[in-house]
């Protein structure tokens, strides 16, 4: 090997040389280059998105941002920056768990040579039959674990913020998809950017509402008055619909294999129906019905009412019911939803440097309170801050909550017509009584006119005879059907109060001018505070949207040239999300495990000829067929002739065109995966 030899001496120091004590290179790397693949690398990256720069921004813009500049060397320096962050801590973490092991195995070799009184064949035997540390791979799976999670935690969030700021980078300008992207953008409700009414310039406060649902939680959450009959029958619908998928997927894989049609999605959920009686019935009442095959009917009668806390005077732990219950809460099936949730979100926010000075967990409630600072007043705190509220919703509080609403709305109309009316009043009555002030005083002092020149001579009713069904503030409202009556959006509604505050503050200006009496100065303060409190309102989510599940409300405050609590808050949302919820799965994609095509007999194309089921080969004019038919399909004008099978067709159709036979079962034709133009086929 000549210069190429491995070192004589284990003692052998030198930072370059391979396997060397000191250094950086090792054998297995087979002497490859590695600062000129790390060059590669960081440069292959920084002129990817130097490119898309180049081809996203207008020209003018790319003048004044001077690419060839200093942008280039930032982006080198940070790809490079992070690159070699990650990568020192995933080799001192490597370094860390290994000096870990090579320490406890001469430990446990230097234990085995210190047992000198015992014979080698006992001890040798007495290791063979097993002990505690007898082919127990899981410490050191366990440390793989914590490897690799570091290490993929450290990648994600270095990709997380270099994924932030190139968005800045390229857009410069903060909206809505800066939060959630992805597989969970479907969960937003509500996402409002507005100006803070104390800084308006500087300042921005955003509103974000995200909802995840029951069925998309990775672990499910239950309240804590729930029963421990529920908390049951809950896993065994679980445990019932997971047998009846397995059957399912058994069916489809049978149907496959057999060459068969694939199930569609209709006959996927009408198999399953069918066989949900297999596993339970409707019958409470008999002990023998397949509703209790699983969990015994006495069993569950001892669980009725059973709460997640019985009276201290009842408490027997011998009792049926007390041992039942234990079982349950052992497995913390009634909190470990919520509890996973508690935790994930405030690590999160650790590990982003995300910190918090107010924290206040409502466990029986299931509601998180988290804030940035304890104070709630926005004069007195900072400009970059954020509030969590994390609360679970059921059905039963979603109706109590939309019932809230829908009085809190009404009031609001009331309170705002009835400053309408007042307004109005005294508008009326401080009128001058001969004087035309308004286009309603012209109208009535020409009414009479109107009735004689016009309206008698055409046959025509008069203006005030007609029904007057525009109110001049909004258009007119659509009829509701049940569907807007059982999910109100109020958007009619609040449009209407809005259009009445603007017109209000409009007349008190053309009523008064630059006069300021009580009755002016009273109307005002009114109507300020109607508009504030209406303001708020609007901010809130509408319940109506809500649907049971998690509730993730986060308010943030944030100044518009530095962003730096949204850009946080932007990674801890993608990262709590992903840890607490399945996302959103289209069954119409999830269905097929299997394609039928990739069993076809005629998925390897081949232009040899097929034996005649007589024994002799086919003649020269059916070899020929596939290639005449190809160039038929080509030079045809409409694209039926694409999926026409290469094979001569009896009798004349299209001036001698190939005709479409029917395909086989089970190959064939066109398959459900097969896109584009078909190519030519076995015969």
């Amino acid at each position: 090997m000549g210069s190429l030899d491995l070192p004589k001496s284990p003692n052998v120091f030198h930072p370059e040389k391979p396997s060397a004590v000191g250094s950086r290179n090792s054998l297995a790397q087979e002497y490859r280059d590695q600062q000129a693949e790390v060059n590669q690398l960081l440069e292959e990256e920084t002129n990817k998105v130097v490119h898309h720069i180049n081809s996203k921004l207008p020209k003018d813009a790319l003048e004044r941002l001077d690419i060839m500049g200093g942008l280039k060397e930032k982006l080198y320096n940070y790809f490079n920056q992070n690159f070699q962050n990650m990568f020192n801590r995933y080799a001192v973490t490597a370094e860390d768990e290994m000096v870990k092991k090579v320490r406890n195995f001469v430990d446990k070799e230097e234990t085995k040579v210190l047992a000198r009184y015992t014979p080698k064949e006992i001890a040798n035997l007495l290791d063979e039959v097993g002990g505690a540390d007898k082919f127990n791979t899981g410490e050191i799976e366990k440390s793989m674990i914590n490897m690799y999670g570091h290490l993929q935690g450290h990648i994600q969030r270095g990709v997380n913020d270099l994924e932030n700021i190139t968005n800045s980078l390229l857009r410069q300008k903060t909206d809505t998809g800066a939060f959630i992207r992805g597989e969970n953008a479907y969960s937003i409700i509500k996402c409002a950017f507005k100006d803070n009414l104390l800084k308006p310039k500087t300042v921005t406060d955003v509103k974000l509402s995200v909802n995840i649902l029951d069925s998309e939680l990775i672990s499910p959450i239950f309240h804590y008055q729930a029963t421990v009959e529920y908390l049951i029958k809950e896993l065994l619908s679980k445990h019932l619909i997971d047998t009846i998928d397995k059957e399912i997927e058994k069916i489809k894989d049978q149907r496959i294999d057999q060459g068969q049609e694939e199930l569609s999605d209709s006959e996927i959920i009408f198999a399953k129906m069918g066989r949900v009686e297999h596993y339970t019935d409707d019958n409470g009442e008999d002990a023998k019905s397949r509703r209790y095959t699983l969990v015994a009917k006495a069993i569950m009668d001892r669980l009725t009412g059973l709460r997640a806390e019985i009276d201290p005077a009842e408490y027997d732990q011998l009792n049926v019911r007390e041992n039942l219950k234990k079982i349950v809460d052992i497995e913390n099936i009634r909190t470990r939803g919520f509890n996973t949730a508690v935790n994930s979100i405030t690590s999160i926010l650790d590990t982003s440097k995300m910190g918090y000075q107010y924290i206040e967990n409502f466990k029986n409630a299931r509601e998180l309170m988290v804030r940035e600072y304890e104070d709630t007043d926005a004069g007195r705190l900072p400009d970059e801050r954020y509030q969590v509220r994390m609360r679970y919703y059921d059905h039963a509080q979603l109706i109590e909550e939309r019932k809230a609403y829908d009085v809190q709305m009404k009031s609001f109309e009331n309170e705002v017509q009835h400053l309408w009316d007042v307004l109005e009043v005294i508008y009326q009555s401080g009128k001058p009584a001969f004087r035309v002030t308004d286009f309603k005083d012209l109208a009535a002092k020409q009414k009479n006119r109107i009735r004689k020149q016009i309206k008698t001579k055409n046959g025509e009713p008069l203006y005030e005879d007609i029904a007057k069904v525009w109110d001049e503030i909004t258009f007119i409202k659509t009829g509701e059907t049940e569907v807007e009556r059982m999910n109100r959006t109020y958007i009619y509604e609040k449009n209407k109060v809005h259009q009445k505050i603007i017109l209000m503050r409009e007349k008190m200006k053309g009523m008064y001018d630059y006069r300021y009496p009580v009755e002016r100065r009273v109307m005002e303060d009114r109507l300020g505070l109607l508009e504030k409190e209406f303001n708020r309102f609007d901010y809130m989510i509408n319940p109506y949207h809500i649907q049971p599940g998690l509730l993730l409300d986060v308010d943030i405050t944030s100044l518009k040239r530095k962003k730096v609590t949204l850009n946080g808050m932007a990674n801890v949302l993608n990262e709590f999300l992903h840890g607490v919820s399945k996302g959103f799965q289209d069954a119409a994609f999830a269905s097929f495990s299997r394609r039928r095509s990739t069993v076809r007999e005629d998925i390897a194309q081949s232009f040899a000829s097929e034996p005649n089921p007589g024994g002799n080969s086919a003649p020269a004019e059916a070899v020929q067929a596939p290639a005449q038919a190809y160039l038929d399909m080509l030079n045809s004008d409409d694209d039926g002739g694409v999926s026409a099978a290469m094979v001569p067709a009896k009798g004349k159709r299209g001036g001698g065109r190939a005709a479409a036979a029917k395909p086989k079962r089970g190959g064939g034709g066109r398959s459900r995966s097969s896109g584009g133009r078909g190519g030519i086929r076995q015969i």
